[in-house]
């Protein structure tokens, strides 16, 4: 496929996006893969099937993957970002009350506006 024909402008950009192709096809099969590694919702036999599947059947596995589980797998790295957000402020030592007291001082200095300080504190409790 490289250089077949010699080295024209068509045959790089086929190249280009040969590569490209591959390029995107090996990062979905991480994200699947990793997405499939995390589930607790479906068995070890499921998770061999899809695996199975997307060896199997390439980019038509990804795709039939990103159509059946797309849902789960946004509200899945939501979740995911949620817990490892939490365990920063844990770890940090973030509370809740103490980024009300600073909001607290920001509306009395005039900073923020009321309905301001109502928006971020409903954000934090």
């Amino acid at each position: 496929m490289f250089f077949d024909g010699g080295y024209t402008y068509s045959n790089f950009l086929m190249n280009v996006i040969a590569i490209f192709a591959f390029v995107v096809w090996f990062w979905l099969l991480v994200v699947i893969f990793g997405d499939l590694v995390r589930r607790h919702d479906i068995s070890g036999w499921g998770k061999a099937l899809w695996v199975i599947g997307l060896v199997l059947f390439s980019y038509l596995g990804i795709l039939a993957y990103l159509i059946t589980q797309g849902r789960g797998m946004a509200e899945r790295n939501v979740q995911q970002a949620q817990q490892a957000r939490d365990e920063l402020r844990r770890v940090v030592g973030f509370s809740a009350a103490d980024e009300i007291t600073k909001l607290d001082q920001l509306r009395k200095s005039g900073s923020i506006t009321d309905d301001e300080f109502k928006r971020l504190r409903a954000k934090l409790v």
